[in-house]
């Protein structure tokens, strides 16, 4: 009997917006309905997704995340249809077919769209005109075009109104037409998909603004279709026209084309002629029908979509750099820890020195000093002598080396140190470059403060590099996401949407791993199902006033942690060494009488695998928790994390000069983009590895194979030390640049498929030539040094080849 059958179908009629989640998510309506009653019910996503599994289908937190996220917009877009049906009927407007239309707008643009008309707002030239009594004017050279309309003008003259001749009561006409086409939802739809397909995105740069601009210089002549825009390049063209650097239009086709352009501008205005009813027939009021129709398209319909495409592309754009950012810090935040290993924590500098932190293998700081080696100081052997004493004194297994200012002096003088220690001791430490994002942020916390009392600020950044080499979790989640150092355009993308994200992200990764609640911070406490900072300020309290938690059930003593807090909490929390075995499991407390059935059912020897769980359901626990107790108690305590492992550099490769082509290196992931990988290969600039040199085969999504943290072997296809780019390939059979500068297969995956990639890579390209990019901190923008190669233009693509 398959565990399937053991899901309860759930006949509880569903409600449009679950139904309609369903359809999107391709899962059954009742997984819906059973999640958002629990969510309702303020059960967390983590919880849900470990603890709920029955009740949902055995929706993941990946499934989850998506549900709350469409269940906000759906609930905020019924919300506003119940505002804008109150509004409309509130003016004695609200006709069945136009209640209709609004029950059945399916997004929030296409309900403004209907209510735009009845939106209050200014008295525009329309409304004049409709008080000074033109409306039946206008109607009437609709409906009978055959008539002069000078002489019906005549008809319609209102000194009161300022209508004092026929010239002004036929503007006064012509205002409501085009007012009447630029409101209607109908017609803006239909425009607004051509014009996302088949217009383009013009970007201009503004008169005298050449200089200044210079890293926007492949937008200064510019044009693409807003659909096919990836959305690294649309938040470049906002930023650079928020920077006052660029104008962007949009226009109905290329503005090089005279032709086409006419002809695309043409085809729109006879749609809006369409729609007003007009044609030319060669009648009396033809004429300035048409000049109406081509003035309404022109002024008040091109506008009021452009406006809405910008918003479209934005929108599309910031949901990719959202996810880009989300993806790339689960990563950072799940690498592998480094563990309980002695790690001496090296914060560069130049004149002020190099920051010095010994931690022990429980995170402790044991000492701390400054050190300078560098210039103007330059006491390089007596910052030596300083460090192998610490190392020696301490243990020190690891060296945590934090990627700024100086860092590549202060890895020599760490190289320098391993060797020393070695010659003497037959067995050094590691040394690690560390990403030191966010590091200072730390360093001024009142978080730090607490954590580091009477050490001087400027130390906490050495405590900080070391202790995030030997658990990346614990001590990155002290950090604002948005500090560490992983996203693109962060600033350019809405910050409530970007921080509910990144704090989605962060939760889940604190669920999956599991907290030690007697050693763990109140930062990391905090992140836990049904903790927050309260409770966790709480909880580190009542430790510090009784000493460590024996077992979970304590944890109901501590004040403000009720039943649906334990509910939620208790299995992401562990306590290693206590009265139950099981508190240092992930199983929950509700779950232990079957967990204690299983360990009886295995007897001494403990073959669970031996063990049919069909066995072991009941009507509490279905078969996918079962199978869950099962696989913990097989490994109790399990990190989801890889094991560590570390990037061995060749010797001798220290700097770009050094790096020649065909040389295949090992190096560590940094960061991943959409359009490919960036990689320290030891020589403090990363290299890029393009999204086509990934593998032998169409990659879609760089994530499907690499992940930041990830130790990978790379072949240097070029290096340009004055440009500090690097290009690199995990294509070991790769041929490195020929002699002519051009790559003879980076660029350009095996097959057809990289064939048309590349081809599509061009279609688009800008028309200035690329520059190098200046560095972003964080991470190098690097890019292979052929201006005409898919990988370069790929780059120039990304807004990486200003």
């Amino acid at each position: 009997m398959g565990w399937v059958s053991q899901l309860p179908q759930h006949p509880a009629k569903t409600t449009p917006v679950e139904t309609q989640i369903a359809a999107e998510l391709g899962v059954q309506p009742w997984q819906v309905k059973a999640a958002v009653e629990l969510l309702d019910a303020g059960s967390t996503v983590p919880f849900i997704a470990r603890y709920r599994k029955e009740a949902t289908g055995t929706l993941d937190d990946t499934q989850l995340r998506g549900l709350e996220e469409r269940l906000r917009y759906l609930r905020e877009l019924e919300d506003r249809r119940r505002t804008v049906l109150e509004a409309i009927a509130a003016q004695g407007a609200l006709t069945p077919d136009l209640q209709a239309a609004v029950v059945a707008a399916e997004t929030k643009s296409r309900l403004e769209d209907i209510y735009l008309p009845f939106k209050s707002k200014r008295r525009t030239k329309a409304q004049i005109a409709r008080e000074a009594g033109l409306e039946p004017l206008a109607d009437t050279l609709l409906k009978r075009p055959e008539l002069d309309p000078e002489r019906e003008a005549a008809n319609y003259l209102n000194p009161e109104h300022s209508i004092e001749d026929p010239a002004a009561a036929l503007a006064g006409a012509r205002s409501i037409l085009v007012e009447r086409a630029g409101q209607d939802a109908d017609l803006a739809a239909t425009l607004r998909e051509r014009l996302w397909t088949q217009g383009r995105m013009v970007s201009r740069v503004k008169k005298g603004k050449e200089a200044e601009g210079q890293k926007f210089k492949d937008y200064f002549e510019f044009s693409q279709s807003p659909s096919g825009m990836p959305s690294h390049r649309v938040l470049a063209l906002l930023r650079g026209e928020k920077d006052g650097v660029l104008e962007l239009d949009l226009s109905e086709a290329d503005l090089d084309d005279d032709a086409a352009l006419a002809a695309a501008r043409g085809r729109y205005e006879a749609a809006v002629a369409r729609f007003l009813g007009v044609s030319d027939r060669g009648r009396p009021a033809d004429a300035w029908l048409l000049q109406t129709a081509q003035q309404a398209w022109r002024s008040r319909v091109l506008s009021r979509l452009s406006g809405d495409l910008r918003s479209r592309m934005f929108a599309a754009a910031e949901d990719e750099a959202v996810r880009v950012f989300a993806a790339n810090l689960r990563d950072v935040l799940l690498a592998a820890p480094a563990g309980n290993r002695a790690t001496l924590g090296l914060d560069p500098g130049l004149r002020t020195g190099v920051k010095v932190a010994v931690v022990d293998g429980t995170g402790k700081v044991v000492a701390t000093d400054t050190v300078y080696p560098h210039s103007p100081a330059r006491k390089w052997d007596e910052a030596l002598r300083t460090l192998v004493d610490l190392a020696r004194k301490h243990g020190v297994e690891l060296v945590a080396i934090g990627n700024g200012t100086a860092s590549r002096e202060t890895d020599k003088l760490a190289a320098e140190l391993i060797k020393e220690l070695g010659a003497a001791a037959g067995r050094a430490p590691q040394k690690l470059v560390v990403s030191e994002a966010g590091a200072s942020v730390y360093s001024a916390s009142a978080l730090a403060a607490a954590e580091l009392p009477g050490m001087d600020v400027s130390l906490r950044g050495a405590v900080s590099i070391a202790r995030r080499l030997q658990d990346p979790l614990a001590e990155l989640v002290k950090i604002e996401p948005k500090s560490i150092g992983v996203g693109q355009y962060q600033h350019d993308v809405t910050a409530a949407k970007l921080d509910r994200s990144l704090d989605a992200v962060v939760e889940d990764c604190v669920n999956a791993v599991g907290v030690d609640v007697n050693t763990a911070s109140p930062a990391l406490l905090s992140r836990v199902a049904g903790v927050g900072p309260l409770l966790s300020e709480n909880i580190v309290a009542y430790r510090n006033e009784h000493g460590p938690f024996s077992k979970r059930s304590e944890l109901k003593k501590v004040p403000r942690l009720g039943a649906k807090a334990f509910e939620q909490c208790a299995g992401f929390l562990r306590i290693t060494g206590g009265a139950e075995p099981l508190d240092a499991s992930s199983v929950h407390p509700e779950a232990y009488p079957v967990a204690r059935k299983i360990k009886a059912a295995a007897g001494t020897g403990r073959d669970l695998s031996a063990l049919n769980p069909q066995d072991f359901v009941d009507g509490a626990f279905g078969l996918p928790t079962v199978r869950d107790i099962i696989a913990e108690l097989e490994k109790p305590g399990r990190d989801p994390r890889p094991a560590f492992a570390a990037a061995t550099f060749l010797e001798g490769v220290e700097k770009i000069s050094d790096l020649k082509p065909g040389m295949v290196l090992e190096g560590t992931v940094t960061n991943v983009a959409a359009f490919g990988a960036f990689v320290d290969v030891g020589v403090h600039q990363d290299g890029l590895v393009h999204v086509s040199a990934l593998a032998n085969r169409f990659v879609a999504d760089p994530r499907e194979v690499v992940k930041s943290g990830q130790v990978v072997r790379v072949k240097v296809l070029e290096a340009d030390p004055e440009r500090k780019r690097i290009s690199l390939t995990l294509r070991l059979d790769d041929e490195p640049a020929t002699s002519a500068g051009r790559p003879a297969s980076a660029g350009r995956p095996a097959g057809s498929a990289g064939r048309s990639a590349g081809a599509a890579a061009r279609r688009d390209q800008p028309k200035q030539a690329p520059r190098p990019a200046p560095g972003r901190p964080g991470t190098s923008q690097l890019a292979p040094a052929p201006a005409n190669t898919a990988m370069a233009e790929a780059l120039r693509k990304a807004g990486l080849g200003k």
